[in-house]
């Protein structure tokens, strides 16, 4: 078992579920402290963080990732226990082995040879390590990069392990992400029988409209390397369960994942149209006037690192191992690297597979968490190797 898998096994087999950081964390800092790494604890909350450096002059390449994962489901339906890491047929299963455990192994051992072969480097490397990424992210990376703005420390570039490729390693980059806006409707009706609809007034039947105005809605056309904004109801809920009683109040909420065409304000404005809109024309046809409340909540905004210096360092490691040409991406989720973008860091995320990622059996190619050490060892010595 070679470095990288042998620490990955390590963290897996800690059940660090977010945002329980079970110990995951002191291991990864007694590896950088034996490197001669300062470290700072950071706790906000019941949150663990902590900022790593070595070095004091600039540039500054720091690697972010998080060692808390998603919950591993019925441990039943697993082909091996989650948090016991196993290699079978050449694959590692574990939750965590695709995000983010892997990565943070091999970032780990990089390091170490980078290190090895370069005891000066030209300039600082440091690690931003939190356990508030699959959670809500309040106390995680944003308290962080929080912390290092206020005293002026600033980071260059930042490559975030998350898990970006989608058939072999090394195919994909992401170099950008789009923003999340959620969002909380609640439309006011009047509970009544089911016999007598005319002193009640049914949120059900008012909703129908908006709902297809909101599905039917064409936001922006996207932007640059970004797909035109999406919009996706995510929970709906209206009624008592009983057969015969029009409910009172509906809930929903939906969502948001838009590029740097549209604003957060341009989106709320036009749900808020479409949604007095379809209220005003119920009113024209029934006769009945519905309250509503809207809360919105922005996960993050969206980002994009032109491609540049870091964007290139990741490209020619990732064809020196693999000899691929990555391509550049802004699909999937959220990621920290909407936290740290806005400071004006280059952000790049490149990590394993993620075809497995959240979902029963996650597992990497085993042999491919030692060749993504080699890459992020390959950026290091582009960046920071060069005399």
């Amino acid at each position: 078992m070679d470095d990288t898998l042998a620490l990955a096994v390590e963290l897996i087999s800690r059940p660090s579920v977010t945002p329980e950081d079970a110990g995951c964390q002191e291991v990864l800092m007694a590896r950088l402290a034996a490197l001669g790494f300062r470290i700072e604890r950071l706790r906000f909350g019941e949150v663990d963080n902590f900022w790593a450096r070595l070095g004091d002059i600039e540039p500054l390449l720091a690697f972010a990732g998080h060692t808390d994962v998603v919950p591993s489901g019925p441990p039943e339906q697993w082909q091996s226990p989650p948090f016991t890491p196993t290699v079978r047929d050449g694959m590692l299963y574990g939750r965590g082995a695709a995000d983010m455990k892997g990565s943070l192994a091999a970032m780990i051992t990089a390091c170490e040879r980078f290190l090895a072969c370069h005891p000066h480097p030209h300039g600082s490397i440091a690690f931003l390590i939190t356990s508030d990424e699959e959670g809500v992210a309040v106390d995680g990376t944003v308290k962080v990069v929080e912390h290092l703005e206020a005293r002026g420390e600033k980071i260059r570039w930042c490559l975030v392990g998350e898990p970006s490729c989608v058939k072999q390693l090394g195919d994909t980059i992401k170099n950008g992400r789009r923003g999340s806006l959620n969002a909380r409707f609640v439309l006011h009706g009047v509970q009544g029988h089911v016999a007598y609809p005319h002193l009640a007034q049914n949120p059900i039947h008012a909703i129908g409209p908006i709902l297809t105005a909101l599905s039917d809605e064409i936001w922006d056309q996207g932007h640059a390397f970004f797909p035109p904004t999406s919009f996706q109801i995510s929970n709906i809920h209206a009624g008592t369960g009983a057969d015969n009683v029009i409910p009172g109040p509906l809930e929903l909420s939906f969502n948001f994942r838009f590029s740097p065409a549209v604003t957060v304000e341009q989106l709320q404005e036009r749900t808020r149209l479409i949604i007095e809109t379809g209220l005003l024309n119920e009113e024209v046809k029934t006769g009945q006037v519905f309250q509503y409340d809207l809360e919105w909540r922005l996960s993050g905004p969206p980002f994009f690192t032109t491609p540049g210096d870091l964007v290139a360092a990741v490209v020619a490691a990732i064809r020196h191992e693999t000899g691929l040409e990555p391509a550049l991406s802004t699909s999937g989720g959220t990621s920290d690297g909407r936290f740290i973008a806005p400071t004006g860091a280059q952000v790049v995320e490149f990590g394993p597979l993620n075809a497995t990622i959240h979902k029963i059996d996650e597992c990497v190619p085993s042999a491919d968490l030692e060749r993504l050490s080699r890459i992020y060892e390959g950026v290091l010595t582009q960046l920071l190797g060069a005399s």
